[in-house]
């Protein structure tokens, strides 16, 4: 059976979002608007912690952001990679995909064309992620811990009542990064990528293991050969991850969510992974991934013990 609208996003993070998004999807709205005000939504949020607003900043404590968005009627790709002191980052990435050239903007000449062309300019540290990142200097000082710690990517792909499907994604990146360092989530094909006659798929984890592999346009490649979303993602995710181990010897986190173009999706995970997702016949709802055996994967329903604990995780004091 057809579907004829729906979304899907990475991350408990995902789901407010995704959800004003796809009560447009129903009133007939498009799938590229339904990208940027869901992810809007995101990077607006200050608890959440890895996307925009409230983004845990780099070494220097500056808050740099990666964002990319692509239709997948055309093909066309927008994106930005250290971008900082702007509002919506996806907002920038939606319009650069309309220019043929200079489409991919980095540092400060994504900031400055935010800034030349009226984009809501806006301080996107927060004092609880000045916080944070304080702590954690203290921490890497006083105790030589690992100063990385997060690095979670909300990545959508929607699907409308026009058959059109576009994809999206925003990060504040690896939380401690060397400045300018950029992960996967702009770079498309191992970050996102979306073909609306098939389907989309969109990653996060870490980026600089994922953009080892181009496992979003993989994950496409398979659904057009008749695979399922869940099949493709199992298929791409569990291999590579396993070939990277044996040949590169680890592996970070994994996770990647899609979409056909039939509103049917599909996800693969090496961790604990909770996403959202919803179409015409399932109201949007939270769900938890994890690997499953034989390279497979085991989704369930969210718990409401689970989504009490987050809310009290998110926005407990900071000391």
């Amino acid at each position: 059976m057809i579907l004829t609208y729906a979304m899907i996003g990475t991350w408990r993070m995902a789901h407010e979002g995704l959800t004003a998004a796809m009560a447009d999807l129903k009133q007939g709205g498009r799938s590229t608007d339904a990208i940027e005000t869901a992810i809007q939504a995101v990077e607006d949020y200050p608890f959440f912690k890895s996307v925009g607003y409230g983004g845990l900043p780099n070494q220097q404590g500056l808050v740099e952001m990666d964002a990319a968005f692509m239709d997948g009627d055309t093909f066309a790709i927008g994106a930005v990679a250290g971008i900082s002191d702007v509002k919506n980052p996806i907002s920038v990435a939606r319009q650069l995909s309309n220019d043929h050239f200079n489409s991919f903007l980095v540092g400060a000449g994504a900031s400055q064309y935010a800034m030349f062309n009226g984009f809501e300019r806006r301080n996107m540290l927060t004092e609880r992620a000045h916080k944070l990142w304080a702590k954690r200097v203290k921490e890497i000082n006083e105790k030589n811990l690992s100063p990385y710690d997060g690095h979670d990517t909300v990545g959508m792909i929607s699907l409308d009542q026009q058959a059109s499907m576009a994809a999206g994604t925003s990060t504040s990146g690896l939380f401690m990064k060397k400045p300018g360092r950029t992960g996967d989530s702009a770079l498309s094909g191992s970050g996102f990528y979306v073909d609306s006659e098939i389907g989309g798929a969109a990653a996060t984890g870490l980026g600089e293991d994922l953009m080892k592999g181009c496992l979003s346009y993989e994950i496409v490649r398979l659904m057009g050969t008749g695979l399922t979303p869940q099949q493709a993602c199992d298929q791409a995710v569990y291999p590579f991850v396993e070939k990277l181990k044996k040949r590169y010897g680890k592996v970070g986190e994994f996770s990647l969510v899609a979409l056909n173009a039939q509103g049917q999706w599909g996800v693969a995970t090496n961790v604990e992974f909770t996403f959202s997702a919803g179409n015409e016949q399932q109201a949007p709802a939270i769900f938890m991934a994890n690997p499953g055996p034989d390279q497979t994967t085991i989704i369930e329903p969210i718990s409401a013990e689970w989504l009490a604990a987050y809310e009290k995780r998110i926005k407990a004091p900071v000391d």
